[in-house]
C-alpha cells in the first residue's frame, strides 16, 4: 500500500497496465484479471467499472463479457488512471492536511513535499502505456 494513492487506484493502475499489454480489444472478465494480478475478483470488477465510466476501459456485457482497453495505449498515461479513480487533489493539497497551506503560509514540509509532488506528477504524466509495455510485461509475468 502506498501513501500516495488509494488501494483502488493502485489496482486500477495495475489492471490497465495488464490490459495494455494484451492484443487490442481482447476481452478479459474480472476473474481472469484478478487471477493475473492476484487480487479479489469483486475489487477488480468495481475498479474496472469506474475506469469504464472514464472511457479508459471498455466493457461488454453478457456471458462472454468482460473488460478491454478502450483507448490506444499511445493515448493513455498513468496520470489519466489516477485522475479517473482518485482525482488530482493529492497533487494540489497539503500532505499533512493543513487547511490554507501555501507558499505564504507553509506547513512544516511544504517545500520538500512540493518538489516530491511535482516530480510524481511529472513521472505519471510523461510516458504512455505503450512506452511502459516492456517493463509491464516483465513485472506481470513475475507475479
Amino acid at each position: 500500500m502506498t501513501v500516495f494513492f488509494s488501494k483502488a487506484c493502485e489496482l486500477g493502475l495495475q489492471a490497465v497496465l495488464f490490459l495494455s499489454i494484451k492484443k487490442e480489444k481482447i476481452i478479459f472478465n474480472a476473474e481472469e484479471v484478478s487471477k493475473e494480478l492476484k487480487v479479489p475478483k469483486e475489487f477488480v470488477s468495481k475498479v474496472l467499472q469506474i475506469l469504464t465510466v472514464s472511457g479508459i476501459v471498455g466493457s461488454k456485457k453478457g456471458k462472454n463479457g468482460g473488460f478491454y482497453l478502450a483507448k490506444n495505449p499511445n493515448q493513455v498515461k498513468l496520470i489519466d488512471i489516477v485522475e479517473a479513480i482518485d482525482g488530482l487533489d493529492v497533487f494540489k493539497s497539503c500532505v499533512l492536511g493543513f487547511p490554507g497551506c501555501s507558499i505564504e503560509k507553509p506547513c512544516p514540509v511544504h517545500n520538500k513535499w512540493g518538489v516530491l509532488r511535482d516530480e510524481a506528477y511529472k513521472m505519471l504524466s510523461d510516458e504512455t502505456l505503450e512506452q511502459l509495455k516492456e517493463k509491464t510485461i516483465q513485472k506481470i509475468t513475475s507475479l
